[in-house]
């Protein structure tokens, strides 16, 4: 999640501000109504393979092949993990690459490689403003980590993950589900750097900027130098109205960041604040 943050960050300065617009009633109504959209994975593939070539069309053909007739577990792994490399260093897409990098995790069936697929798409999931791909990514991770934790029922990062899922992923109509299983981990650990971030986001996008900003201060605390910790502060203050406190964080996060065109945007919206 955090490695996700500093992708958000870059993204935030090209494409504008992550505190989204209040909305509209009839806005807000129609959001509810597409919240649990989902989309298959097929129509996923489909559409990936319309943007490699003719070659490229293929090989995958032959590899998909592959798989069908594979009848023995390790033949198939196989095959899954060359899917993945073709999606990951070929075509260069992200969904085809995670979906065939969490079968041949199923198929491993060890807690390293289901949890490594998990937080591929919660990494993505945080970043992701469609409902339809939020329930595709967050389905995924959360089937992958339910897996891990029969493996190893004691990791809380596990079931950090799969609150966030609940959280972000409109997988559920109620959210609250994931959230008390990551309070209580908080609660237990409040040092838990994970389980801080998920509530301060959580927090953030339900509007409760307070408590976000509660959760975000403990990571500061804690790890001075975590830059999307920092940001999320700098937009709970910038969100609620208190300026001063916006700009304090926003002059934190310029000090951190070392990309010029980032730089340029924060002293525009530092400057904003002043006036």
């Amino acid at each position: 999640m955090v490695g996700a943050g500093l992708l958000l960050f870059v993204l935030l300065y090209s494409f504008g501000k992550t505190i989204p617009p209040k909305q509209p009633a009839t806005e807000a109504k129609q959001e509810q109504h597409t919240e649990h959209q989902s989309i298959k994975f097929e129509e996923i593939l489909a559409k990936a393979k319309e943007k490699i070539s003719p070659a490229q069309n293929q090989r995958l053909l032959k590899l998909e092949n592959s798989v069908i007739r594979g009848d023995v577990k390790e033949q198939q792994l196989h095959v899954y993990h060359q899917l993945a490399r073709f999606w990951k260093d070929s075509a260069r897409m992200f969904e085809p690459y995670a979906y065939y990098t969490a079968e041949a995790a199923k198929l491993e069936n060890s807690e390293k490689s289901l949890t490594f697929a998990a937080h591929l798409f919660l990494d993505n999931l945080m970043t992701e403003g469609q409902p339809a791909m939020q329930n595709w990514l967050a389905s995924n991770a959360k089937v992958l980590l339910e897996k891990a934790l029969v493996l190893n029922p004691a990791n809380d990062s596990s079931r950090i993950g799969i609150g966030a899922c609940y959280l972000f992923g409109n997988i559920s109509d109620n959210p609250m589900e994931g959230i008390l299983a990551v309070r209580e981990i908080a609660q237990k650990d409040p040092g838990n750097i994970y389980a801080q971030m998920v509530l301060g986001m959580g927090g953030k996008r339900s509007g409760q900027f307070d408590k976000a900003i509660e959760r975000f201060s403990i990571v500061v605390q804690k790890q001075p130098d975590n830059l999307e910790a920092i940001f999320n502060l700098a937009e709970c203050y910038e969100a609620k109205g208190d300026k001063a406190n916006a700009v304090k964080w926003y002059e934190t996060v310029k000090t951190l960041v070392k990309i010029p065109e980032a730089q340029k945007e924060l002293d525009k919206r530092i400057t904003e604040l002043k006036k």
